[in-house]
């Protein structure tokens, strides 16, 4: 969806399990997008809290996130699913992936990426353990739990429902989540 300065999303984790993936692209230029890495060097830290800006890889903010209702605890260091992960989980045949989402979505609306960014990965639980190690986990949000991201820039925003049911990141079973655009 296109996104005016201004506009603000809000994401709903309606059953509280489900993993969303989000990218947003500056609107005249969808090689500028909303970069982790980026972000999170004015964060000093791993994950955003309200009143926190994503930046661009041009390290222009982007997005904002305004309110946050859940635990607050979010990815920014996994890559999107693919293909590529599902063949790695032991997957045999074609799997619904998020970057396969973010293209079929952007095509829909006539545009096209040459590469998939790295998303926000709201809700998703991958703590870092002592020994740097990750563990993938099941969400610690709750049924209802939302966030409210404001566009800085008028930008594409993109979010898919991640369809992983091979680790336990969405306890196993993906659900829909709601969104709306306010004004």
């Amino acid at each position: 969806m296109r996104l005016s300065t201004g506009d603000r999303l809000r994401i709903v984790n309606t059953h509280g399990s489900q993993v969303v993936d989000l990218w947003a692209m500056a609107a005249d230029d969808v090689l500028e997008s909303m970069s982790m890495p980026h972000s999170r060097n004015p964060w000093y830290r791993l994950a955003p809290r309200p009143g926190d800006a994503f930046v661009t890889n041009h390290r222009r903010p982007i997005a904002e996130l305004v309110t946050d209702t859940s635990p607050g605890v979010h990815d920014t260091l996994i890559a999107a699913c693919d293909l590529y992960r599902y063949r790695n989980l032991g997957v045999e045949g074609y799997h619904d992936n998020c970057s396969d989402n973010l293209r079929l979505a952007l095509k829909a609306i006539g545009l096209r990426a040459r590469e998939v960014p790295q998303p926000f990965n709201l809700w998703m639980n991958i703590p870092i353990k002592p020994d740097y190690s990750i563990d993938w986990l099941p969400p610690v949000s709750r049924a209802g739990d939302y966030v409210d991201i404001k566009a800085v820039m008028d930008c594409v925003v993109v979010m898919s429902a991640c369809p992983q049911d091979i680790i336990p990141i969405n306890a196993l079973n993906p659900l829909e989540v709601e969104f709306t655009v306010l004004g």
